[in-house]
């Protein structure tokens, strides 16, 4: 993998994002965008599904680590890595997938790249916020939780991906 360190720095970036930002600002119960999505995102569509799955790990266990969180965070991350390659394939197509590069509205499309962030980040935040709540009787509140934060995130997940893929060149 000849750019392992522009990953390991959108790891870092990430994480710091939702640690130092996304986690304090208290603007509404309702809002709590997890936005340390975008690095399982935007690995190289060639990335094994084992390092996914390490990278995925390793993003969750940093995340409930660094929150306190009793893991949360990998429960709900893991699936999307599991499912990363899968929803690549059914949005982008087998053959783009095969000749590789990094997710980018350049490489995918402006909407089919939307749409696979809309996936992620969705699949992501429904698995994390009905493990938070645990609870059928706030079932309401949860998927309010969920659309709000969900909405923000997507936003948030497209800026930085657009700010990491601006660069790169479609095949990369």
């Amino acid at each position: 993998m000849h750019r392992t360190f522009p990953y390991i720095l959108l790891f870092a970036v990430a994480a710091m994002l939702q640690l130092f930002l996304f986690n304090n600002l208290t603007l509404s119960v309702y809002f709590n965008p997890l936005v340390y999505v975008v690095f399982l995102a935007l690995l190289p569509m060639e990335t094994p599904p084992a390092i996914v799955l390490l990278a995925g790990l390793a993003m969750g266990v940093t995340m409930d680590w660094t929150m306190g969180a009793a893991g949360i965070n990998t429960a709900a991350t893991l699936p999307v890595a599991m499912m990363r390659l899968r929803l690549l394939q059914a949005i982008g197509g087998r053959e783009n997938i095969r000749l590789g590069g990094v997710p980018s509205p350049m490489r995918l499309g402006a909407g089919n790249f939307l749409r696979y962030l809309m996936v992620l980040v969705a699949a992501q935040h429904l698995i994390f916020f009905l493990l938070e709540s645990l609870s059928w009787q706030q079932m309401g509140h949860t998927l309010l939780r969920f659309a709000v934060s969900s909405t923000v995130a997507v936003a948030f997940v497209w800026l930085l991906a657009r700010l990491f893929t601006a660069k790169l060149s479609v095949r990369v």
